[in-house]
C-alpha cells in the first residue's frame, strides 16, 4: 500500500511538473493556484546596481512576498459571493480615471502658461490681504556666537543700532572673521521663536520684546550671543508679501490649472456636439 501510495505521489508531482513548466521558454518560480511566478518577470523589477549576493537575498523575499498576496487573493476568490468578486465596473472607473488623469498632464504640460508675474501676486496679495493673517512672531536677523574673549559688545551694538550698508559690510565682516557661529537671516522672513532658541535662555513674552528692542544678546561661559533684529511683524498682522509669495503662486497657478480644464472639458462638449459624437435619448 505504501508502494502505491508513493508511484501514485509520483505521478501526480510529475503531472504537476508538466502541467507548469516554462511557458515561452520562462523559467517559473513559485505557483499558488493557476498563477505562476516567472523568473523573467521578477527581474524586470529587480532593482539595479544590486549585488549578486543581495540580488538573491531580494528574490527570496520577492518570491515570498508574492506567495502571501497570491494566497490571500486565493483565499478572497475562494471565499467571496460572484457579485463580491464582480470589479469590472470599478476597474472600468480606474481606467477612465487614469486616462483622463494622463490626458489633462499632458495638455498642462504642453499648453499652461505656468509663468507668474510679479504684477500678478502683487495684485492677488492686496486683493486678498485678510486671507495672510500671521499665527506666529517672524524676523528677519543676523545671529552671532562670539567666543567671549573676541566679542567686541560696544562695537557690535553700535553697528546694529545703525545697520547703513556701510555698518552692514562691517558686522558682515565681524561675524565671518570672528564668530563661532554666524547665521544671516536678513534676506527672509523666519520664525522668531526658532531664532530665538540659539541663545541659552529663553525670552519673555516675545511679542514685547520684538515692539521694545533692536536685539537680543546672552552669555553663558565660553560664548556671548547676539541677535540683530533688523525687520518684524507680530502674530495677528498682516503676512508681508515676500513672506507668503510663494504660497500665493501656487494659489494662481491651480486657479489657472481649474480654468483650464474646465475650458478644456467645454471645448471637448462643444466639439463633441458639433461632429455627434454623442446621442441623448428621450425617455418618456
Amino acid at each position: 500500500m505504501k508502494i502505491i501510495f508513493i508511484s501514485i505521489f509520483f505521478l501526480l508531482f510529475l503531472f504537476t511538473e508538466c502541467q507548469s513548466p516554462a511557458i515561452n521558454d520562462k523559467t517559473p518560480l513559485a505557483q499558488v493556484g493557476y498563477n505562476i511566478l516567472y523568473k523573467e518577470d521578477a527581474q524586470k523589477v529587480l532593482p539595479k546596481y544590486i549585488t549578486e549576493s543581495d540580488s538573491a537575498m531580494w528574490m527570496n523575499d520577492f518570491i515570498n512576498r508574492w506567495i502571501r498576496k497570491e494566497l490571500v487573493v486565493l483565499t478572497a476568490e475562494e471565499n467571496l459571493s460572484p457579485e463580491q468578486k464582480d470589479v469590472s465596473e470599478k476597474l472600468n472607473d480606474y481606467r477612465n480615471s487614469l486616462l483622463i488623469y494622463r490626458y489633462k498632464n499632458q495638455l498642462l504640460s504642453q499648453k499652461l502658461d505656468t509663468l507668474i508675474t510679479p504684477e500678478e501676486i502683487n495684485d492677488y496679495y492686496h486683493n486678498h490681504e485678510k486671507d495672510y493673517i500671521l499665527t506666529n512672531n517672524i524676523i528677519k536677523a543676523i545671529f552671532l556666537k562670539i567666543p567671549s574673549e573676541l566679542a567686541n559688545i560696544k562695537q557690535i551694538k553700535n553697528l546694529c543700532k545703525n545697520l547703513t550698508t556701510e555698518n552692514f559690510a562691517k558686522l558682515d565682516e565681524y561675524g565671518m572673521q570672528y564668530t563661532k557661529l554666524y547665521d544671516r537671516f536678513d534676506d527672509q522672513w523666519i520664525n522668531a521663536s526658532s531664532v530665538f532658541q540659539l541663545l541659552p535662555n529663553p525670552i519673555e513674552k516675545e511679542s514685547v520684546f520684538l515692539e521694545k528692542n533692536k536685539f537680543a544678546e546672552d552669555s553663558d561661559t565660553n560664548y556671548y550671543y547676539f541677535i540683530c533684529i533688523r525687520d518684524y511683524r507680530l502674530s495677528g498682522d498682516i503676512a508681508p508679501m515676500d513672506f507668503v509669495n510663494k504660497e500665493i503662486d501656487n494659489v494662481i497657478l491651480n486657479k489657472r490649472k481649474i480654468k483650464f480644464f474646465q475650458n478644456m472639458e467645454d471645448d471637448i462638449f462643444q466639439e463633441g456636439s458639433i461632429s455627434n459624437k454623442y446621442k441623448i435619448f428621450n425617455k418618456k
